[in-house]
């Protein structure tokens, strides 16, 4: 079903529908080098898939969705577990968000530092981070103030990148997003390169087919 895309984006939302396909998508994307890019629950899910068959921690999963997890990669803040109203216990607004310098992030933003909107309730959990960075799953964006995950991209990949806020709050038609605008720019990349690998027989037998 993936086969052919020239990107993949997953984007936020909550409970478990649909997580083991998105998980999916998250490995298509990173075995076969097509760009990702994570908005939220999508940066959990990227998380998740690298945790399980990177990292082989079986079981590994979002506390969202698998409350009993043996390896909860994503898991709620102790401070928000006291919390009873459940309102309460989401990250909502601006948050800073500190960036690795030399990174993709750090390119796309031409920032030290950026200010993103959130609405989100679990966070990665930091039990996990160093075990992840190791793997090469890189955390290239931080909030200093509670050193929360922001942002995570893989090192050897044509461009793999995801973030724990909502971009989309800030992205405009006439003035896209710097995390947008690098992601469309890296699909278009593979696909020109896709393109340049096609030998021209299977190229024309394409365009008669679409006649």
């Amino acid at each position: 079903m993936l086969k052919g895309l020239d990107g993949i984006l997953v984007p936020g939302g909550f409970g478990d529908r649909g997580t083991e396909g998105k998980i999916a998508a998250a490995r298509f994307a990173r075995e076969k080098k097509i760009p990702y890019y994570g908005l939220c629950l999508g940066l959990q899910i990227a998380v998740i898939e690298f945790a399980r068959h990177v990292l082989r921690l079986k079981g590994a999963n979002s506390t969202e969705f698998d409350p009993q997890s043996p390896h909860p990669v994503i898991n709620m803040m102790e401070e928000q577990k006291k919390i009873v109203d459940k309102g309460a216990t989401m990250r909502l607004g601006s948050y800073e968000c500190a960036l690795v310098p030399g990174t993709r992030a750090h390119r796309a933003y031409k920032a030290d530092s950026v200010r993103e909107r959130h609405r989100h309730r679990f966070e990665v959990n930091n039990a996990y981070v160093d075990r992840l960075q190791r793997a090469g799953l890189m955390v290239s964006g931080r909030n200093p103030r509670r050193n929360l995950v922001e942002i995570v991209e893989l090192k050897n990949h044509p461009w793999f990148l995801a973030v724990q806020f909502h971009p989309e709050f800030q992205s405009k038609p006439n003035r896209a997003h710097p995390l947008f605008a690098a992601f469309i720019a890296a699909a278009i990349r593979g696909k020109r390169k896709t393109a340049a690998g096609t030998p021209k027989a299977k190229i024309k037998g394409r365009a008669k087919g679409r006649k």
